[in-house]
């Protein structure tokens, strides 16, 4: 059973009943289940489904397009010698097909453009040329390099530019969606254990899939991540290299951005990174911003200037733990469940989960219709002698004259505002409040599992949400 994934399910299945030919890519992150939405939502509808292979040469990914044609029923006597001739051979198969509507599915796209391929040129042609100019051809095409999806389709300068009639960005799971697909498989978890659980793998559903019923959320990291046989155990060198062709220069900046609790500018990431300013090193971030690795959250009140994050769930988990398993502890997560190195990481984990839930933290606010802006924003010392500057990781600056800062703490139990809790969220608010010129009203939003006691400091606080608003829908 496909859970969620409604709307691009819709759009899929409306671009099989147009009447004229549709061109669709799907991209997003590696393993969030592009292919197995494509496979469900058109099952026994593929007339011909190829993948290409990692890190196969052009002649590896030619012999397997024939075996994909021949797997399909297309007689070929040998493989073809370019990809003009393989997308011949395909016009030649389509030709044959009596489908109403011939659905043709190609995945990981981007791991057929070998060098000097000219495999782009060939599917331009094959598109432009041929099957745009027919009404029964439905092409979808798949891949998890978010970056070559983007760059070498819809950034096309040449033939293939606005060719793509759908763009669809599969996003990880939401929390609800998580708890639906565990749910569907037998599997019970608190509300806190299904937050920590996103907290290491994010909404990824493949990693989710690896679930055991009957152990415990500590047993089940220790196995999949930890264990040297666990299903997971080598999956961030598999990921990264299966993206980029030089992932070093990639790791490094997301290992240094995985450091940094509040984000890092451009300008800091250079510095940290010894990496100079360049054309370079833009590819390097949007890339990593394209395939869902990074954010850029805007600076409140500077123009083309942001905070880059380290938003990857697991990544962040891999930086903070595995990474730094030099013992080898087959059973670290549990070993370090009470450890302050967790209390830190979850801190940071917490608010990663709360970025990639804005829409539930706006709908809990009673604002979803109103016209947002996510920002960061920090400043130095206002003047010799006044102590730290002041940072906030979270604001909604809303088109209703208000801007919400969040706090966002991760807690077994309800939370208590402690004295250091209340000077720090007033030293933040004031300095903020003075710095935009006392024009908004500043209201604090607390973000948290089981809610807040009233105890304490309680009163700071003008909204609280819970585990239960960030799992709605």
């Amino acid at each position: 059973m496909l859970i969620g994934r409604n709307r691009e399910k819709k759009e899929l299945l409306e671009a099989y009943e147009a009447e004229e030919s549709r061109f669709v890519a799907v991209y997003g992150r590696r393993r969030v289940g592009k292919t197995y939405l494509i496979r469900q939502t058109f099952k026994g509808k593929l007339t011909f489904s190829h993948s290409g292979q990692a890190k196969g040469t052009m002649a590896e990914q030619l012999y397997g397009w024939r075996s994909s044609l021949s797997d399909a029923g297309y007689k070929a006597d040998r493989s073809p010698k370019s990809w003009l001739e393989a997308f011949d051979m395909l016009k030649d198969f389509i030709r044959q097909s009596s489908s109403e509507k011939k659905v043709i599915f190609i995945d990981e796209l981007p791991w057929l453009d070998t060098p000097k391929s000219k495999f782009v040129n060939a599917l331009e042609f094959f598109w432009n040329g041929w099957a745009s100019g027919r009404d029964d051809v439905l092409l979808i095409v798949c891949g998890s390099a978010t970056s070559w999806i983007i760059n070498k389709l819809f950034k096309n300068h040449g033939g293939l530019h606005n060719r793509v009639t759908n763009r669809i960005y599969l996003q990880p799971f939401t929390l609800n969606e998580c708890q639906q697909y565990i749910l569907q498989r037998g599997i019970s978890l608190s509300l806190y254990d299904i937050i920590e659980c996103y907290m290491v793998m994010g909404g990824v559903p493949f990693y989710w899939s690896f679930l055991e019923r009957g152990k415990s959320l500590a047993q089940n990291i220790d196995d999949l991540f930890f264990s040297p046989y666990g299903k997971l155990y080598n999956e961030f060198e598999e990921l990264y290299r299966s993206l980029f062709h030089h992932p070093d220069n990639y790791i490094s900046i997301v290992k240094t951005l995985g450091e940094a609790t509040g984000g890092m500018t451009r300008e800091e990431i250079i510095s940290k990174c010894h990496i100079t300013s360049s054309g370079t090193l833009t590819t390097i971030l949007e890339d990593l911003e394209n395939c869902g690795f990074i954010r850029n959250t805007p600076s409140y009140g500077l123009k083309n200037q942001g905070v880059y994050r380290l938003i990857d769930n697991f990544t962040l988990f891999y930086q903070k733990f595995m990474r730094e398993n030099k013992n080898n502890d087959e059973k670290l997560w549990s070993h370090s469940y009470l450890s302050s190195k967790h209390k830190a990481w979850v801190g940071l984990a917490f608010e990663r989960v709360c970025f990639q839930h804005i829409r539930q933290i706006k709908q809990a606010l009673g604002i979803s219709g109103v016209v947002t802006t996510i920002c960061s924003w920090r400043t130095g010392p206002s003047e010799p002698g006044a102590g730290d500057g002041a940072q906030i990781d979270m604001l909604i600056d809303r088109a209703d004259n208000m801007v919400n800062i969040c706090e966002m703490k991760f807690s077994d139990e309800k939370y208590t505002l402690s004295l250091d809790d209340h000077e720090k969220i007033a030293n933040r608010s004031n300095r903020f409040a003075k710095s935009i010129g006392y024009k908004k009203s500043v209201n604090i939003v607390m973000v948290t599992v089981f809610g807040i006691t009233k105890k304490g400091y309680w009163s700071d606080v003008h909204n609280i949400i819970t585990a239960e608003d960030l799992l709605k829908e």
